[in-house]
């Protein structure tokens, strides 16, 4: 579904991606884990085609995106959909309408059809009967779930998760990533999730890849990153001060 080749990326002659090789499989979910600044969410703007990459292919379906422009661009956007950290929902719209904009914008369908939609969508993500609310009357766990309805209303083929647990509480963040996995099993995309939610992104992901300093160290199943005896990777997942990651202060000391 999604191919990475020698993907770089530089901002000022600073060098955020390093040259990332990565393969997604039609239907998988994807983790990607990391310190903070590694390069996750730069990646993730080129698969969107926010940003365009300095070297290297995004393939998608076969085409590589990076040559795209204008109108083909957009084509290939309409195979996407993202849910950003905070939602990103409108303030002055309730929840129907929050989900249904993406229909109005990109699709001539009609009110009937445009009802049953956004009321299944809603439904899928456990919000039946919420759609007058507004964001503000919300809980933060309500409004990732809108968000996530918003996302899926399209019938994206691929999904991209960005950090999409942050700011919620630990129940909050496992009935998040249970949902996920559920709309998964019903939408059936390709999904690409974000995160720094260690052990727990695990219990959803397929395959996890670990991203450090603009290279991917380590590809695998959940498994065999648990079981992985990089000593980067190690460092990560227990948080540990010990290891080959120095940490700030360490440095300051030094000098």
């Amino acid at each position: 579904m999604i191919e990475i080749i020698g993907l770089e990326k530089s901002f000022n002659g600073q060098k955020v991606l390093s040259g990332i090789n990565l393969r997604i499989e039609h239907g998988e979910i994807m983790a990607i884990i990391g310190r903070s600044g590694g390069g996750k969410s730069v990646l993730l703007k080129n698969i969107i085609g926010i940003l365009k990459p300095d070297k290297g292919s995004i393939i998608i379906d076969g085409v590589d995106i990076t040559k795209l422009r204008g109108r083909e661009m957009d084509k290939t956007r309409q195979k996407l959909g993202v849910l950003f950290q905070g939602g990103a929902l409108f303030d002055s719209m309730t929840a129907y309408e929050n989900v249904a904009f993406p229909l109005k914008e990109k699709m001539k369908v009609s009110k009937k059809t445009l009802q049953e939609k956004v009321s299944k969508a809603l439904e899928d993500v456990g919000l039946k009967g919420m759609e007058d609310k507004y964001p503000s009357e919300m809980s933060g766990g309500m409004r990732k779930r809108v968000a996530l309805a918003r996302t899926l209303i399209t019938e994206p083929q691929i999904v991209l998760f960005d950090e999409p647990t942050t700011g919620l509480d630990p129940i909050l963040l496992q009935s998040t990533h249970k949902l996920i996995r559920c709309t998964h099993e019903t939408y059936g995309f390709t999904g690409i999730v974000i995160s720094h939610e260690i052990p727990e992104i695990f219990d959803i992901s397929d395959k996890v890849a670990f991203l450090y300093k603009g290279v991917i160290e380590e590809i695998g199943t959940p498994d065999e990153i648990r079981k992985s005896s990089n000593p980067m990777v190690r460092q990560f997942l227990t948080g540990s001060s010990e290891g080959p990651v120095e940490l700030l202060c360490e440095k300051e000391t030094r000098r």
